[in-house]
C-alpha cells in the first residue's frame, strides 16, 4: 500500500538501549522509503544507561530519525508530548520501545484512520504483558470509562494513530500533568479500535511499576475530571446522614430502654473509619489544589536538553 501522507512515529524511550534499534529496523522493513514518507522521533525520557547514545547513533545514520534527549525523567505521557512537539506528519503513530508493538501492525491503524476517524487505538488479540501490567491496564480502562466518559466498547492502549488535528489540539494543553488518553478523549469522539497483534517481551524487563500506575491514576483523576470530588461530597453526605440517623435511634432507644450505653470499641472503630475517610478526602482535595499551584507556577511538561538530527542539531552535544 502506498500512502501520500507523511507519517510521524513517536516512541518514548526509557532504558531501551537493547531494543530501540530493533524497533527502528522493523519500521524500515515495514515501511519502505520508496512507498512512504515518514520520520521517527525517539525521545529519551531521562534514561541513565546508553539509550540516548544509541538513538543519537540512529539519528547519525538515518535522516528519518530525530533524537530528543529530555533533561530528566518526566514520564511516558510527557515524553510523548515532547515527541509530538517535533512531529510534522499528517498521521502520528505512537508505540512502545520494547519490541512488543510490531511496526507492521501500523498498516492496520493507517487503513482504519483513512476511513475518516481522528484516532484509532490498537486492540490486542492476546496481550503478552505481565499479569500485573494487564491488571493495571484494565484498571486504567475502567477509570477512563467512569471519569473521562470513554465509550465502554472502546479499548485504549499505547499503540495508536491520530491525525494532526488531534495532535495540534493536544499541544495546546500546557499544564505540567499531561494525560494522553484524557487529551484525546476530550478532543474528539471520532475514535475506534482495530485488532492488532502483540508480541512477547524478549529483551529486558518492564519498567512499569506500582508507583507509575498510581501516578497515572492521579493524572487521570485530577487533571481531566472533577468526579472524585463529587464522590467525596456524596460520601460525606452519606456518612453525615448515617450519623444523624444513628443519633436519633440511640436517643429513642435511651428513652425506651434507659440503660447505660456501652460499646467503646465499636465507637472507636466508627471514629477511626470516619476520620480516615476525612483524611482521604482532604488529601484528594489537596492533590487538586497542589496541581493548580504547580500549573500556576508554569512548571514545564518536559525540558529538552538536546535535539539531534542530521539536517539540524540543537542544544549541547
Amino acid at each position: 500500500m502506498k500512502l501520500d501522507k507523511k507519517l510521524s512515529f513517536v516512541i518514548p524511550c526509557y532504558y531501551s538501549e537493547k531494543t530501540i534499534s530493533l524497533v527502528v529496523d522493523d519500521i524500515f522493513k515495514a515501511f519502505p522509503k520508496e512507498d512512504y514518507q515518514y520520520e521517527i522521533i525517539l525521545v529519551n525520557d531521562g534514561s541513565k544507561d546508553n539509550t540516548f547514545s544509541v538513538i543519537k547513533g540512529l539519528a547519525d545514520k538515518f535522516p528519518q530519525v530525530v533524537a530528543v534527549n529530555l533533561a530528566k525523567n518526566f514520564g511516558q505521557d510527557a515524553a510523548l508530548m515532547a515527541g509530538y512537539t517535533y512531529a510534522t506528519g499528517e498521521y502520528i503513530i505512537s508505540l512502545d520501545d520494547d519490541c512488543q508493538n510490531p511496526p507492521a501492525e501500523a498498516h492496520k491503524l493507517i487503513a482504519k484512520i483513512e476511513e475518516g476517524y481522528d484516532a484509532v487505538f490498537g486492540k490486542y488479540h492476546t496481550k503478552q504483558h505481565s499479569a500485573f501490567k494487564n491488571w493495571g491496564s484494565r484498571l486504567n480502562d475502567k477509570m477512563a470509562t467512569m471519569l473521562l466518559k470513554k465509550p465502554k466498547d472502546l479499548t485504549l492502549c499505547s499503540y495508536f494513530i491520530m491525525n494532526s488535528f488531534v495532535k495540534d489540539e493536544m499541544l495546546r494543553y500546557d499544564s505540567a500533568f499531561p494525560y494522553i488518553w484524557g487529551l484525546i478523549l476530550r478532543t474528539t469522539d471520532h475514535i475506534t479500535n482495530v485488532f492488532i497483534d502483540h508480541k512477547k517481551r524478549e529483551v529486558g524487563t518492564t519498567t512499569f511499576t506500582l508507583g507509575k500506575l498510581i501516578l497515572l491514576w492521579l493524572n487521570g483523576f485530577t487533571s481531566f475530571s472533577v468526579k472524585p470530588l463529587r464522590i467525596a461530597s456524596f460520601l460525606g453526605g452519606f456518612f453525615a446522614f448515617l450519623g444523624f440517623l444513628l443519633t436519633i435511634i440511640m436517643v429513642v432507644r435511651q428513652f425506651i430502654c434507659p440503660e447505660p450505653i456501652i460499646g467503646w470499641t465499636s465507637l472507636m472503630c466508627a471514629l477511626l473509619i470516619v476520620s480516615g475517610l476525612n483524611m482521604l478526602m482532604l488529601g484528594l482535595l489537596g492533590e487538586y489544589i497542589g496541581r493548580i499551584f504547580i500549573s500556576q507556577n508554569k512548571s514545564p511538561q518536559f525540558v529538552v536538553r538536546q535535539l539531534y538530527r542530521q539536517e539540524k542539531r540543537e542544544g549541547n552535544e
